[in-house]
């Protein structure tokens, strides 16, 4: 029995939640999957009172009969991973890492901080070396998990490419010999009981008709290729980045659940038509405890944008969508939707933009309600709260099936 593999996607730009549906779901899957990105991405989950902050490893890890994969398509750094992994014990047989994933090395985030202080206009990245990593993937001068199985030979490569790259010249500083064998040994020491052929194992999990999660990282709006570019990640964050960075078909993807915020939010620079940057942007990034996992930057804040929502449920073929946070929209007297774009000549736009100088948004304003939080039925939700969703849903296409009304796991509303 072949079965399809879910697959959970963002469909803003990043931190909307999908740890926490990730988190909710796992339990029901034999596996959960990361796919792309790095550890420039993040979330917490609470269990029992108790915080993780996850970067790399998959939120399954929380359940004890689910395998996790860090799966090709990832780019890894090892300290930043194993670091992570010393938040758990018994990781064996639990966690297990592509061969085919790439490394991120330090000379990744000398060039990805050199970049962006270089830049006239800075993309506003984490600096943790993810657009380098990517670019030497792309250029085939990449090293991969695989390679630490060779720290020597591993060695002498590097050691290579950086005077190819330059790295002395640019300010920065090339280890000795004896210094980065001891660090490669010290990350294959960590990391060689974990790897994998990920892709194999789970083309024999879908034969035996096991359950598999796969977990995305940011958000459509990031997208390499369809995102803001450039203000983008250098990764694949559709759906179709499943396939390329596990392994599994597209025929074998299932159910393609978006997840979103119940508003928008942001970090680092690029088009945002809804942003609001007076005070109802500081009441959203207060009651949403809007600072990033991985930088504590203050997240950009505004009303939700419908027109990108609908745009990134078209993209990844999205069935299902995840509305999280509708408790922050609490106490507003209205609370505003885009519905439309205009171009600086008052033209209202058919498709989304290519260039997003000068767009305005459109909005349509609903009533506020009082009290969302917590609320685990659909008709428990103040009425306004419910029109906003059902209209929202009319104008996507897509149905709402969970509506998440506080951080806690529990204060979840399904619908069938």
């Amino acid at each position: 029995m072949n079965t399809k593999a879910d697959l959970i996607v963002g469909i803003q730009w990043g931190d909307e939640g999908k740890g926490k549906m990730v988190d909710l779901l796992a339990q029901n899957y034999d596996y959960v999957v990361r796919y792309q990105g790095g550890h420039n991405a993040g979330h917490t989950i609470v269990v029992e009172g108790k915080k993780y902050a996850l970067h790399l490893i998959p939120s399954g890890i929380l359940y004890p009969k689910c395998k996790n994969i860090i799966g090709n398509g990832v780019v890894i750094s090892p300290s930043a991973l194993i670091e992570e992994m010393q938040q758990f014990s018994e990781l064996e047989g639990r966690l297990f890492i592509s061969t085919k994933a790439h490394l991120i090395l330090p000379y990744h985030e000398f060039l990805d901080k050199l970049s962006e202080k270089r830049a006239k206009k800075a993309i506003g990245t984490t600096g943790k070396g993810i657009g380098p990593a990517y670019t030497d993937k792309i250029a085939r001068k990449g090293f991969r998990v695989g390679d630490l199985r060779d720290t020597q030979s591993l060695c002498e490569k590097i050691l290579e490419l950086m005077e190819e790259k330059d790295i002395i010249n640019l300010g920065g500083e090339i280890p000795t010999k004896e210094a980065l064998k001891a660090t490669l040994d010290s990350y294959a020491q960590a990391l060689l009981p974990f790897i994998a052929n990920t892709t194999d194992m789970l083309w024999k999990a879908m034969d035996r008709g096991e359950k598999i999660l796969c977990e995305g990282a940011q958000g459509s709006m990031l997208d390499i290729d369809h995102g803001t570019y450039p203000f983008v990640t250098s990764s694949t964050t559709t759906a179709s980045g499943a396939c390329s960075g596990t392994g599994i078909s597209p025929r074998e993807l299932g159910d393609v659940i978006g997840i979103t915020k119940a508003y928008c939010t942001r970090v680092g620079n690029g088009p945002f038509v809804t942003e609001e940057e007076g005070e109802i942007g500081e009441t959203l990034r207060q009651k949403g405890g809007e600072f990033g996992v991985t930088t504590g930057r203050a997240r950009r804040c505004g009303w939700l944008d419908a027109v990108a929502v609908k745009y990134a449920c078209r993209l990844n073929g999205v069935n299902a969508l995840a509305m999280m946070k509708l408790d922050v929209l609490d106490g507003f007297d209205e609370v505003k939707v885009c519905v439309q774009y205009q171009d600086k000549n008052g033209n209202v736009l058919e498709s989304f933009p290519f260039d997003f100088e000068g767009i305005c948004p459109i909005y349509k304003t609903f009533k506020g309600w009082d009290k969302t939080a917590g609320i685990r039925e659909f008709d428990a939700l103040p009425k306004e709260a419910q029109e906003y969703i059902l209209e929202l849903e009319k104008f996507i296409g897509v149905k709402f099936t969970m509506i998440s009304t506080s951080p806690d796991r529990n204060d979840t509303i399904f619908r069938s």
